[in-house]
């Protein structure tokens, strides 16, 4: 969430913003999200950044993430009355993107034209208009709302004749979830432009360069991967992978992982069916198949699918073999012992094997909320945790010619074996997931991550893990005392059998009070009384440096207004409105979370 200056001049060029250090850290921390602004909340909110590293250029990166900065500055209807500052029957997009040139030292997010809601009176309730955006373009145009959930990705462009070369220069591929454009409704139902509720979009860019990613013509219109779901369905937490090593037999194939909520994604007492599906595209992400791999027995009932699954990941390796991770959720808890259940597929994701499980996690949720139903680690109205147990992959490939590939398989995710002794886990296999190493705790004492997520160096020399963290106890019903929050990243080198040989912070954010972020400060946009950093943070490597992505909450100031609210909400069970107007009750910062990066670039 964020703060004020007008967006006249946040329109006027792709701002980059001075790069910021830490004296005992090695990387340098950076904000990705230049065009937004500190004040005028929702529209200085971000969370859920994303981050993929270019093989055969790798200076280059792109990110995303939930971008709010299209939104219009909290309307004290909402606000006061329905304890929110986001009208979403807007058709405002969500999915902001950025650029860097400099391997993460310094970061640019493009201005564009659609449909936007910022300049609107906040006196009043806006439904849009024409205008600059700083999310993904041609959305609007197509009567489609770019809707979140970023995933990024770069890989080859196809030539001519349909074969992929390096040489013909770098394709990027940002995936997000996807509705009909519409100012009265949510979704739409049944979807006058596309099969399901929420699906699954495509945009893409080639050749990105400081001039091409500004120009708006220089992103191909969005393509619907999810085309041929059924119209209940609701695509949710997809991830993105580009076959970016030369070695493989399926050198720039595509790959999205996600999970088809069906029933208009019910969840009708864990009885939803959610099978997990796989899309793949071998002609640069003009056309997708549909594979899906788990069943779409009911989940709650079927022994094999636990509670459902989520949280998936995807990848290669330098032959080519396609891995796909995700956790299957136990029935019991909170907290539970969840699995890490890991598919191949041998064949481009035509066929998958059955699922193998590869690790039991502890779910960092010991605690639901009463009022948001969500699984919460800091304390009640707090920062959502559901999938901070799920995996994050990273394979050394050996990218961009898979020459030097390992083929080392990593995972890091958030574990919790015990409250307030959660911390981040990592484990490794070197020989395609038959086995792996006992995982291991990689984040510094005393911090409770939310989110974790690991780069491998595509040579297998070097592991990198990101990691946010709540580092106090829980506090409870307790809405007073500070919830201090940061960001961790931290690199090993890895030695000949794959094991990491000695942990180093490259750099520790500032967390609690004046000098460094609170998780009280944060919200979702949607809904006042909860906190929210989002559901995931993210990493990638090159062979001589790696960059982590969280969302920060060190610029973002706390509202007592807000946090009275929230605790008389909970003492009462429900939303205690009418609710505070932030514009008038808060500081000006309040909610400002920014997607900020560090570099050992």
């Amino acid at each position: 969430m964020r703060k004020k200056p007008t967006f006249v001049l946040l329109a006027a060029a792709t701002a980059v913003l001075i790069s910021t250090t830490v004296a005992s850290a090695q990387a340098t921390s950076s904000l990705v999200t230049t065009g937004s602004p500190a004040g005028n909340t929702p529209q200085n909110h971000q969370n859920e950044p994303a981050v993929a590293l270019d093989a055969a250029s790798p200076n280059i990166l792109v990110a995303g993430s939930n971008d709010f900065v299209d939104q219009e500055a909290c309307p004290q209807q909402l606000a006061v009355n329905s304890g929110t500052c986001l009208d979403r029957a807007t058709g405002v997009g969500l999915s902001g993107d950025y650029f860097s040139f400099d391997s993460g030292h310094t970061w640019t997010q493009p201005a564009y034209t659609g449909w936007t809601n910022v300049g609107c009176d906040p006196m009043t309730l806006c439904k849009g208009h024409a205008g600059p955006i700083h999310t993904l373009p041609w959305y609007f145009e197509n009567q489609l709302v770019s809707f979140g959930d970023p995933a990024v990705a770069v890989g080859p462009v196809p030539g001519s004749n349909g074969k992929f070369s390096w040489g013909n220069g770098q394709r990027v591929y940002y995936g997000n979830l996807a509705t009909a454009f519409s100012t009265t409704v949510e979704f739409s139902f049944p979807n006058p432009v596309f099969h399901g509720v929420v699906g699954v979009a495509v945009s893409r860019l080639d050749n990105p360069s400081l001039t091409s990613v500004a120009d708006k013509n220089s992103w191909k219109p969005p393509v619907i991967v999810s085309s041929t779901t059924g119209e209940t369905s609701f695509l949710d937490k997809e991830q993105i992978w580009a076959d970016n090593a030369a070695s493989s037999g399926f050198f720039g194939n595509v790959y999205i992982c996600a999970n088809d909520f069906r029933s208009n994604a019910a969840h009708q007492k864990g009885n939803a069916p959610v099978p997990m599906m796989v899309y793949s595209s071998t002609d640069g992400g003009t056309t997708w198949t549909k594979r899906q791999v788990t069943s779409a027995v009911t989940n709650g009932i079927s022994p094999q699918n636990g509670f459902g699954y989520s949280g998936c990941t995807i990848r290669t390796d330098s032959h080519g073999v396609v891995y796909l991770f995700a956790e299957r959720f136990s029935r019991s808890g909170p907290p539970n012992n969840s699995a890490h259940v890991m598919f191949k597929s041998f064949d481009g994701g035509m066929h998958w094997t059955a699922g193998t499980v590869t690790a039991v996690v502890s779910d960092p949720c010991y605690f639901v909320d009463p009022i948001e139903g969500r699984c919460v680690m800091d304390g009640y109205a707090g920062a959502r945790t559901d999938l901070a147990a799920s995996p994050s992959v990273s394979i050394a490939n050996g990218a961009p010619t898979g020459a030097k590939a390992t083929n080392e398989i990593v995972n890091a995710w958030s574990d919790a074996p015990a409250l307030n002794g959660e911390f981040t886990k990592f484990q490794y296999s070197m020989n395609g997931g038959s086995s792996w190493s006992d995982p291991k705790q990689v984040s510094l004492a005393g911090d409770r991550p939310l989110y974790s997520a690991p780069a491998i160096a595509p040579d297998g020399s070097k592991a990198y893990v990101i990691y946010e963290a709540d580092t106090a106890v829980w506090r409870g019903s307790d809405f007073t005392s500070p919830r201090p929050y940061h960001g961790v990243f931290r690199s090993s080198p890895l030695d000949s059998t794959g094991m990491p040989t000695n942990w180093t912070t490259e750099f520790n954010e500032p967390a609690g009070g004046t000098t460094g972020g609170d998780l009280r400060a944060t919200y979702p946009g949607h809904d006042l009384y909860q906190e929210r950093v989002g559901d995931y943070v993210y990493a990638a490597a090159s062979d001589t440096y790696g960059v982590g992505v969280w969302t920060s909450a060190a610029n973002a100031a706390v509202c007592d207004a807000i946090q009275t609210y929230r605790a008389n909400s909970f003492a009462a069970g429900h939303h205690a409105l009418p609710a505070p107007w932030p514009l008038t009750d808060c500081p000006p910062n309040f909610g400002n979370t920014d997607t900020q990066s560090a570099t050992t670039g």
